[in-house]
C-alpha cells in the first residue's frame, strides 16, 4: 500500500476533515503491548499533547508521557489498539515529542476488522500491512497518508526494535451507525453517525472535532474553544456535515467546564447539499443558510436544550453553529431523524435525471415534506431555553453555574447562599381592579394518564393569566397532609401570543422541569395547566387575582380538533 510523508504545516489541509478513529475521547483502547517498561502505552491515546517530564524519575528511570520499552529488543516491540470506532483510515500521527535519544527509530502499521469480542494476537493472520517500515526522528511529529483502507477496528503499531512513542493518532472516516427506523430520533451530528466537522472559523485552544465525539468531555480541553475576539460585532462559526441528511427536530449545546469563557450566545443555520463545498471560499455566501434558530442567550457549564424553528418536513444535510462573540463548547448534539429520506432519494434522482449534464449543482433549496401532526419534544428545562416565556427558579451547587447576572450571597451566618430575586411579582391590573390581591395557594395536581406507549401525550388545552404572571414551586414530601412519595418531574408547555389572539402554534415548546425547579410564567404567556408525571406533586402558587373567575384571572382555550399537537416525551 502506497503512502506519503506530510509536512506538519500541512497537518490542518490534509487530516481537518477526518476523525481521530484512535482517540481515547471516542473510545479507543490499547489491547494488548510487547513491553511498557518504562512508560505505559495508554499515554498514546490521550488527547492532550505530550508535556514534557524533564528532570522527574521513577523507580524505573526516567519519566515520560508516551509508551516507553526496555533496551535491546532483538526482534521488535508492538501495541495493539481497539479504535473507537469501525472506520476506514487516511492517515497517522506518530508523534515522538520529547524522546530523544530513546525514540523509536523506525515504526509499520498493521489493521484488521475482527469480533470486539475477541481480541486478536499479535501473530494473527488476517493483519494487513498499511504502512511499510518507516524512519523516526527524535522530538518530532511525523504525518503519513496512506490509501484510504477497508473498514477497520484494530490497528498494530511495530516498533523498530524498542524505544519510545509520545502520542499515536489514527485518521480516517467512520463506518457510520444509522437507526433502521426512519423515524427514530437520534444525533445526526455525532461522529458515530458518520458526521463530521467540517470548517472552523477559529480553533484556537480546542478542536472542532471535539464538539460531536461521545461523551461531555473531562475538562475545557475536551471541547472546542475560539481565541478572545478584540473586534466588535466579531463571531465565530463551525460547519458541521450530518452522518445523514434528517428532519432536524432540537439541539442541544453543552458549555460544560465553560465557566468564565462560555459564549454570550449562539445561533444555528442549515442547508441542505449533495456537493462538496470548500466552507472557506464559501463564507459569505450566507444566503444559502437558512435560520433554523435565532440568536440565543447560553449559560456556563450546563446542556441547553433548544427546538429548532422552521424544519419540520425539511431535510439539511449541513448546519452551522455561530457563537457570539467567541468563547467555548464542549459537544453539539443534532437530534433528528432520516423520515422523509427515501422519497427525498427518488425526488433527487428524478431531479439528476433531467438536469443537463453540463449543469453545475453546488445547494438545492431544502426538500419539505408535508405533515398532518405536529410535534414538538419535550425538552430538559433550563434558564437559557425557558427565557422567551419566563424564568426558572432554583439553585445552583456550583456558584459558577448560575446564569448571568444573579446575585448570590451568604446567609444565615454562613450556612446558606442566598440567590436573590430570581423572580418579581408582577401586577398590571387596570385601576378598576382594585380588588385584585397577590397571595400563595397550593395546587395538589395528579399525574397525566393519557401517555401512549410510544411516549406521547397530546396537548387539548392552554391557559394565560393577561396582568400577572404566575409562579409554582414544588413542594417535597412530607408526613400528615404531604405527599409522601411526591413524583419528581412535571411539564411546562408555553406559547406566545398570535396575531389572532390565540397561542401561536409555531411558537410552542414543551420541557420536562425536575422537582428542584420552579418556574414563572411571564404575564400573558400561553401555557398548559399544570401536568405533573408519575406521581402526584403539591405545588405552591404564587400569583395575583381577583378571584371572581373571570378572564381577567385566567382564559382558557381549547385546542380545536385538527389542531392535533402531540407531546414527545421520549427526549426526556
Amino acid at each position: 500500500m502506497s503512502y506519503r510523508r506530510i509536512p506538519l504545516d500541512q497537518y490542518s489541509d490534509i487530516f481537518s476533515a477526518t476523525t481521530e478513529l484512535s482517540s481515547e475521547i471516542i473510545g479507543g483502547q490499547i489491547v494488548s503491548v510487547s513491553d511498557e517498561f518504562f512508560a505505559e502505552a495508554f499515554h498514546l491515546l490521550l488527547q492532550e499533547p505530550a508535556p514534557s517530564l524533564k528532570g522527574q524519575f521513577g523507580p524505573k528511570g526516567a519519566l515520560y508521557s508516551g509508551w516507553e520499552s526496555r533496551r535491546h529488543n532483538p526482534t521488535y516491540d508492538w501495541c495493539i489498539i481497539r479504535l473507537g470506532t469501525t472506520g476506514t483510515i487516511t492517515g497517522f500521527d506518530v508523534d515522538t515529542s520529547h524522546f530523544n535519544g530513546n525514540e523509536a527509530p523506525q515504526v509499520s502499521i498493521d489493521v484488521l476488522h475482527g469480533s470486539a469480542s475477541e481480541e486478536p494476537q499479535a501473530h494473527d493472520a488476517r493483519w494487513a500491512e498499511v504502512l511499510p517500515k518507516v524512519d523516526l526522528g527524535p522530538n518530532s511529529r511525523h504525518l503519513f497518508t496512506i490509501t484510504e483502507s477497508r473498514p477497520v477496528n484494530y490497528v498494530k503499531l511495530n516498533m523498530y526494535p524498542d524505544g519510545g512513542i509520545a502520542r499515536f493518532r489514527v485518521y480516517g472516516h467512520v463506518s457510520p451507525v444509522i437507526p433502521s427506523d426512519e423515524s427514530e430520533i437520534f444525533d445526526l451530528a455525532h461522529v458515530f453517525a458518520g458526521g463530521r466537522v467540517e470548517f472552523t472559523s477559529d480553533q484556537h485552544f480546542g478542536i472542532g472535532a471535539n464538539l460531536i465525539v461521545p461523551g461531555r468531555g473531562k475538562n475545557m480541553g475536551g471541547g472546542w474553544e475560539t481565541k478572545r475576539s478584540r473586534t466588535k460585532g466579531h463571531k465565530d462559526w463551525v460547519v458541521i456535515k450530518l452522518g445523514v441528511p434528517g428532519v432536524l427536530e432540537h439541539i442541544e449545546v453543552d458549555t460544560h467546564h465553560f465557566k468564565g469563557n462560555f459564549p454570550e450566545s449562539c445561533e444555528v443555520h442549515g442547508l441542505y447539499t449533495d456537493t462538496s463545498i470548500d466552507w472557506k471560499a464559501h463564507e459569505s455566501q450566507e444566503a444559502d443558510w437558512a435560520l433554523i434558530l435565532p440568536r440565543t442567550k447560553l449559560g456556563p457549564h450546563r446542556q441547553h436544550y433548544f427546538q429548532f424553528e422552521n424544519t419540520e418536513g425539511k431535510i439539511h444535510s449541513h448546519i452551522k453553529v455561530t457563537i457570539h462573540p467567541d468563547g467555548g463548547l464542549q459537544r453539539i448534539r443534532i437530534m433528528g431523524s432520516k423520515s422523509g429520506l427515501n422519497r427525498l432519494n427518488v425526488e433527487r434522482a428524478a431531479m439528476s435525471a433531467l438536469a443537463p449534464a453540463t449543469t453545475p449543482r453546488t445547494t438545492e433549496v431544502t426538500p419539505t415534506l408535508l405533515s398532518s401532526t405536529k410535534s414538538v419534544p419535550v425538552l430538559p428545562l433550563t434558564p437559557e431555553g425557558f427565557a422567551p416565556f419566563g424564568k426558572v427558579i432554583q439553585g445552583y451547587t456550583d456558584l459558577y453555574a448560575a446564569p448571568k447576572g444573579i446575585q448570590i450571597t451568604p446567609a444565615n451566618a454562613g450556612s446558606a447562599y442566598k440567590f436573590h430575586k430570581l423572580c418579581l411579582i408582577e401586577s398590571s391590573y387596570p385601576a378598576e381592579a382594585n380588588n385584585a390581591t397577590s397571595g400563595i395557594s397550593i395546587y395538589r395536581c395528579q399525574p397525566c394518564k393519557d401517555i401512549t406507549n410510544d411516549g406521547y401525550i397530546e396537548l387539548k388545552v392552554l391557559e394565560r393569566h393577561p396582568f400577572t404572571n404566575q409562579v409554582f414551586i414544588p413542594m417535597g414530601p412530607g408526613t400528615g397532609e404531604g405527599i409522601r412519595d411526591p413524583g419528581l418531574k412535571y411539564l411546562v408547555v408555553v406559547a406566545h401570543n398570535g396575531t389572532d389572539d390565540r397561542p401561536d402554534p409555531d411558537t410552542l415548546r414543551a420541557f420536562v422541569a425536575s422537582a428542584a425547579q420552579g418556574i414563572a410564567y411571564n404575564t400573558g404567556v400561553w401555557h398548559q395547566p399544570m401536568a405533573v408525571l408519575e406521581k402526584e406533586m403539591d405545588f405552591a402558587c404564587v400569583e395575583t387575582q381577583i378571584g371572581d373567575g373571570s378572564i381577567a384571572d385566567c382564559e382558557i382555550v381549547e385546542l380545536a380538533d385538527n389542531d392535533v399537537v402531540r407531546l414527545r416525551l421520549a427526549t426526556t
